[in-house]
């Protein structure tokens, strides 16, 4: 099943009631439907983006629904909420669609202002032709829509030598404590019986990063996700206590799933090892105590992850970078214990999700290259470690440092019986730079994160 995204750009005038000044207005927006977009039927998409009034407000998290309904009702109906001089506002708009008057009908949003259901002013908007046209044309996707819950069921065959992974990463937006919840299932490489276990952290900005286990215990073979013990990493819940540690979240995913490895090698584990990320980003409520404080969490910025496979990798670094106006960068660079590939330097799998693309197009691309030309390149040390890259008309290149101090090193057990060591930062800082090439190389973007990248460096 596919939807439908595109953005679209207004300009305009309002006028408050009791104020003499008409002000300028800007509406840069971003919709999202849930189904394919058809003229003949009413379409309802979801509105989130910008809005500027000259003098009185730049909210960049607006928020609204939009209903498009062209020929079944003749109209196209606005309905956002933003935040102006420490009001809530409501704009109520819509485009009154006629055969007599097509373009204008199209392109001009008559509006209302309103303030706990009270009129609190009106004015016009329009979209421009000349400038707009093309951009909001080429804006149009497709994309594929995925329910993020199908990824969160096991994927264990009962076989023997295979571990799963469930974990989660966050950082508290009011505190900018780093939060890492991380759950596991080992199926040992001698048959025995699987055992589940896992850990809690909390990286605050300032202080001892603390930490605390669960487990092993039984697996019981859960059919939604991962529960054991009375900790639950299920679709839109995470719940559990470990030592001091307890927490109780509700996730909200914001994005697709975003799959760092081929998708082929989710459904078909022909691989040392893959992962995804069922959710991209997602927002997260609840309360999370690691025996210190208690954390009351609101909208913390985060994502969930998988991985499925025969182990850790013999050498291998990871990073998550929430970017803004939804974008997301995922790396996983590793080396890999089988007898030939283990020879080789890091395979790279870098995806950027920016602008509503994903770069590169192709998972693989960023792994092999073209024809082994290409590849993209990793070095990974402590505390520093550094990915590079580049296509044929962009390059990437990807700085991270993580702090001794803001830094936990967890040490476990393969299902081979290996011993493996993270070092694991919930509050890392990372420097991105991306450009594109115009006859020279040009940025197109850059992303400094300071104490909000969420990165990882394990060895044997």
């Amino acid at each position: 099943m596919r939807g439908t995204s595109f953005t679209e750009t207004m300009l305009g005038t309002v006028r408050l009631d009791n104020e003499d000044p008409v002000r300028r207005i800007r509406l840069d927006l971003r919709a999202e439907a849930d189904e394919v977009l058809r003229p003949h039927r009413t379409t309802r998409a979801r509105l989130s983006g910008r809005i500027r009034v000259t003098g009185l407000t730049d909210d960049p998290d607006a928020t609204g629904e939009l209903e498009i309904s062209p020929l079944a009702r003749r109209r196209i109906r606005y309905r956002l909420t933003f935040t102006a001089d420490g009001r809530r506002l409501t704009l109520d708009g819509w485009k009154s669609v006629t055969p007599r008057h097509p373009v204008k009908s199209m392109t001009v949003l008559p509006f209302t202002l309103y303030e706990d259901g009270a009129r609190a002013g009106q004015g016009t908007l329009r979209f421009p032709l000349t400038t707009d046209l093309a951009p909001f044309l080429l804006s149009f996707r497709f994309p594929r829509r995925e329910d993020p819950a199908q990824y969160s069921a096991p994927r264990w065959d009962g076989s023997p030598d295979r571990t799963e992974v469930w974990y989660t990463t966050l950082t508290d937006p009011t505190t900018g404590t780093g939060i890492w919840l991380h759950h596991e299932l080992v199926a040992p490489a001698d048959g025995s019986a699987p055992q589940a276990h896992g850990w809690a952290a909390a990286f605050p900005p300032e202080g001892k990063v603390r930490h605390a286990r669960f487990g092993p215990t039984p697996w019981s073979r859960p059919p939604h996700g991962f529960s054991a013990d009375g900790i639950d990493a299920t679709p839109g819940r995470l719940t559990g206590h470990a030592g001091d540690f307890h927490w109780d979240l509700t996730e909200q995913p914001l994005a697709e799933p975003l799959f760092t490895f081929p998708r082929w090698s989710w459904r078909r584990p022909l691989l040392p090892a893959t992962h995804m990320l069922p959710a991209a980003r997602a927002t997260y409520d609840g309360t999370f105590s690691d025996g210190e404080r208690t954390l009351t969490l609101r909208g913390a910025p985060g994502a969930s992850a998988r991985i499925n496979g025969h182990g850790n990798a013999r050498r291998w670094a990871w990073l998550h970078a929430e970017l803004g106006d939804g974008g997301v960068l995922e790396v996983v660079a590793a080396v890999s214990t089988r007898p030939v590939l283990r020879r080789l330097p890091p395979l790279v799998f870098l995806r950027l999700r920016h602008r509503d693309r994903t770069w590169p197009r192709r998972a693989e691309r960023s792994a092999v290259g073209l024809l082994g030309i290409g590849r993209f390149r990793a070095r990974i040390g402590l505390p520093d470690w550094t990915v590079t890259g580049r296509t044929l008309l962009r390059r990437i290149r990807v700085e991270v440092t993580q702090p001794a101090d803001r830094t936990l090193a967890l040490d476990y057990r393969d299902p081979d019986g290996a011993q493996a060591v993270c070092h694991n930062s919930e509050s890392a800082d990372a420097r991105i730079l991306l450009e594109r090439w115009w006859g020279h190389w040009r940025t197109e973007a850059s992303w400094t994160l300071q104490g909000t990248a969420h990165a990882e460096v394990g060895d044997r």
